[in-house]
């Protein structure tokens, strides 16, 4: 008996159907995920209008640098995106790794420049001292800022005993709190678009449904290769041109 051999398969599967009636199940179930995409888009149009809670204490973190505020944090940007990574004594995997979880959404990180080139920077924070800290992320390939926590940062923003995803906006000097998400709403996190969403701004795009005065540029226009975002601060039109030719050919006006 071949032992390289697969067992079969004792699951209880789908029926096995025809092209056309694959294609039509297929049909059926895009309605529904149509409206999934909809209901997405209106509860990133609700985090838009959520309430501001300003930040008024001051807090201290360790950087590759010094001593740094929650401020500094932005790196100049208007919004700051900041991720409660558990790495430190006492975390399973201590001191070779971060918590398996944290590390598995480090791991999906999509690349920074693509959300630097809407005003937001990405950050983490750990309890982790910052040689530790730059240890790992050269092990495991991490290109996102990463903080130590020095104060009760942790405690006052809800992630000092889980992980938790909190967006900021800043006003000049002023912080403000503007969105929270943990358990599994981390899950979502790591693509561009799902950071996004959960900032007070959103994408940025034309079609969005955002308060009156928010910035939108159209959609996809603004995308560029990850290394050329400084080389030009308007659409290349070329790329333009197939945007909007992109545009008639799927009716997204």
């Amino acid at each position: 008996m071949d032992s390289n051999r697969e067992t079969p398969m004792k699951m209880k599967t789908p029926p096995i159907v025809s092209p056309q009636e694959w294609e039509a199940a297929r049909q059926q179930l895009l309605v529904k995920e149509k409206e999934l995409t909809r209901a997405r888009d209106a509860m990133a149009a609700q985090r838009r209008r959520m309430p501001w809670l300003p930040v008024e204490k001051k807090y201290s973190f360790d950087g590759p640098q010094g001593k740094v505020s929650l401020l500094d944090l932005f790196e100049g940007r208007r919004q700051l995106i900041l991720y409660r990574a558990f790495f430190e004594p006492g975390v399973f995997g201590w001191p070779e790794h971060a918590c398996r979880g944290c590390s598995f959404g480090a791991d999906q990180v999509a690349h920074l420049a693509h959300l630097n080139a809407r005003d937001t920077t990405l950050a983490y924070a750990s309890r982790a001292p910052q040689a530790d800290i730059v240890r790992l992320k050269e092990r495991m390939g991490w290109k996102m800022p990463w903080y130590t926590i020095t104060d009760d940062f942790d405690k006052d923003f809800g992630v000092d005993e889980w992980h938790g995803t909190n967006a900021f906006f800043r006003d000049g000097e002023r912080v403000f709190r503007t969105y929270f998400i943990n358990n599994r709403g981390d899950e979502a996190m790591g693509s561009t678009w799902s950071y996004l969403d959960i900032t007070p701004l959103g994408r940025q795009e034309q079609w969005e449904d955002s308060p009156e005065g928010y910035p939108q540029t159209p959609p996809y226009k603004w995308w560029n290769w990850h290394d050329e975002y400084a080389a030009s601060t308007s659409p290349d039109p070329g790329w333009a041109k197939v945007v909007d030719n992109a545009r008639v050919t799927l009716n997204l006006d």
